[in-house]
């Protein structure tokens, strides 16, 4: 789907505020209310859009810890990456999987109560036979960016947000 300049404008609106009104959307963009709002349930029908979510300050709910965890596994064929994959999704402690290239074959991000509930949960992951071949472990001592926004006026070809 071609986006344009107006859908960009919907686009990083909804992501600075996803309670946004339909009146204050189709200010942002420069629509009136109905065509800005089925331009944006378009968006969400091509899958642009995949949802609308609150962004929680954790560490004002509970003491947490948050830790980053590389992985790599011992085989490299198409069933062990789907076996470990499948895995990874049904455990809601991890937040956070990337399949990444280079020396390691996944980063994931881990958010547990305390360290021993992390250890815990690693010490599942081995015993469940996922094909670990090693971890290595990253505790987060402090956030200092992360963010939810994606920069999409630099991220997007200037031909493709042109275009109507």
């Amino acid at each position: 789907m071609k986006l344009d300049a107006i859908d960009l404008r919907i686009l990083e609106a909804i992501q600075a505020d996803g309670r946004i009104t339909k009146l204050a959307l189709a200010e942002k963009a420069g629509l009136s209310p109905t065509p800005c709002w089925m331009r944006l349930r378009k968006l969400e029908k091509a899958g642009i859009v995949t949802g609308y979510h609150a962004r929680i300050a954790l560490r004002r709910v509970a003491p947490v810890a948050s830790v980053m965890m590389e992985v790599t596994l011992g085989n490299h064929r198409q069933a062990d990456f789907d076996r470990f994959e499948r895995a990874i999704g049904s455990i809601p402690e991890i937040v956070a999987c990337w399949s990444v290239g280079g020396g390691v074959d996944y980063i994931l991000k881990v958010v547990t109560a305390d360290i021993d509930a992390y250890q815990r949960l690693v010490d599942e992951l081995l015993g469940r036979e996922l094909g670990i071949d090693r971890y290595f472990t990253y505790i987060v001592t402090k956030t200092v960016k992360e963010e939810t926004v994606l920069p999409l006026g630099s991220l997007l070809p200037q031909a493709q947000v042109d275009e109507v």
